[in-house]
């Protein structure tokens, strides 16, 4: 995985609450476990009015240009802004995948529905939690200003953006795991040569364990 420890970009703010996954990524989308091909499809039914198939070209759909991330003002953002509860619904991987893809390396709420949030965090994408009363001033600095961006600083547990400021917390463990890049199988990997000292030391300790069935 990519180490996150800053980034600046721009911010969308998507003024909705309760976005569940099939928002997020339909579930018609759900055919592959590559991790790719997912982020043109992201949040499909309110960035197109037409409806959307596997394999159908991005470029030749219709577009919702109501539609905020459809906005030319936020065209290159890579960080969302949402409101409470953001990834409820099933439990598909699929919705960090497409938002990775699209091109969000954070997203920013005062919620997150639990399992959207493990698995954000499992896959190197950054959820930060911040107050109400912190979320309501930011979509308004971000509304009274075109190109409003900001940096998030993973070390520090900040984000700085103009006439906005504030500190979020974060679990030492996975704050560490989102620094190296790792994933969970890169933190056990890490452990490596533990592991096999562990199993040589269990297979001198009890060889009838491991030795061949004779018959």
């Amino acid at each position: 995985m990519e180490p996150f420890v800053t980034h600046r970009g721009g911010v969308v703010p998507l003024d909705r609450a309760n976005v569940d996954t099939d928002q997020i990524i339909p579930k018609q989308f759900l055919k592959s476990i590559r991790r790719t091909g997912f982020g043109d499809n992201l949040f499909d039914a309110w960035r197109y009015l037409d409806e959307g198939e596997i394999g159908k070209n991005a470029n030749e759909r219709r577009i919702n240009h109501d539609f905020i991330l459809n906005q030319p003002r936020y065209a290159e953002a890579s960080i969302l802004l949402a409101r409470d509860n953001f990834g409820c619904g099933s439990s598909r991987e699929h919705a960090v995948w497409a938002l990775q893809e699209y091109g969000f390396r954070c997203v920013i709420a005062p919620s997150f529905a639990d399992i959207f949030f493990n698995n954000s965090l499992k896959n190197g994408f950054l959820l930060i939690v911040l107050k109400q009363e912190e979320i309501d001033d930011l979509f308004a600095a971000v509304e009274r200003q075109t190109g409003f961006s900001m940096e998030v600083d993973l070390r520090r547990q900040t984000i700085e953006g103009p006439d906005f400021a504030a500190d979020f917390d974060i679990e030492p463990e996975r704050k560490r795991l989102l620094l190296e890049g790792l994933d969970d199988i890169g933190a056990t990997l890490a452990h490596a040569d533990a592991i096999r000292e562990f199993e040589q030391r269990h297979r001198d300790r009890m060889p009838w364990v491991f030795a061949r069935d004779a018959s």
